[in-house]
C-alpha cells in the first residue's frame, strides 16, 4: 500500500492573491515562487490575458513542515458552512486562564488583518475560538 508523502490545502475562493496574503501573516508562511520563467508575480500576471488574472496563488511553510496552501479562484461565492477547516494551534499544553489568554492573543492579532470572530467555546479547561477569514472560509484558534 502507498503511502502519502505530501499534501496540498486548496481553497475555493474570490480573490487568490489577496487569500494567500491572509494566511501568509496568520500561519507565518511565504507566497510560493512565481512560475518558471518569471521573475516575480507581477510579470507572470501581466503575461496572461486580464480574465486569467489572479485565478490562483499558493503559499508554503518556510520551515517544509506544514502542506502547501493553494488558492483557485470559482465562480460562485461561498455559500455554507466548510466541511472541512483548519485548526491553528496557539494553545498546544496549555490549560485553563493561561490556555484561553493565548487563544485571545491570537485572536487579537488575526483580527485586525480582516479574520472575523465567531464563537468561544471555553469550559473553564479547554477552550478554542472559531473564527472566519477574510471570504469567510471557516477555521479555528485551537
Amino acid at each position: 500500500m502507498a503511502s502519502v508523502k505530501q499534501f496540498q490545502v486548496t481553497f475555493d475562493c474570490a480573490a487568490p492573491r489577496r487569500l494567500s496574503a491572509f494566511w501568509c501573516e496568520v500561519l507565518g508562511y511565504e507566497l510560493a515562487p512565481p512560475p518558471s520563467g518569471f521573475a516575480t508575480w507581477e510579470t507572470y500576471e501581466e503575461s496572461r490575458p486580464p480574465e486569467e488574472r489572479d485565478s490562483w496563488s499558493a503559499c508554503t511553510d518556510p520551515t517544509g513542515v506544514g502542506p502547501r496552501l493553494f488558492f483557485q479562484r470559482v465562480p460562485e461565492g461561498k455559500v455554507v458552512k466548510n466541511r472541512v477547516h483548519l485548526d491553528v494551534r496557539v494553545g498546544t499544553g496549555l490549560v485553563g486562564e493561561e490556555r484561553l489568554a493565548a487563544l485571545e492573543a491570537e485572536c487579537a492579532r488575526l483580527v485586525p488583518l480582516g479574520a472575523v470572530r465567531v464563537q468561544l467555546l471555553y469550559d473553564g479547561h479547554d477552550s478554542c475560538i472559531a473564527m472566519q477569514d477574510i471570504e469567510g472560509h471557516e477555521f479555528c484558534i485551537d
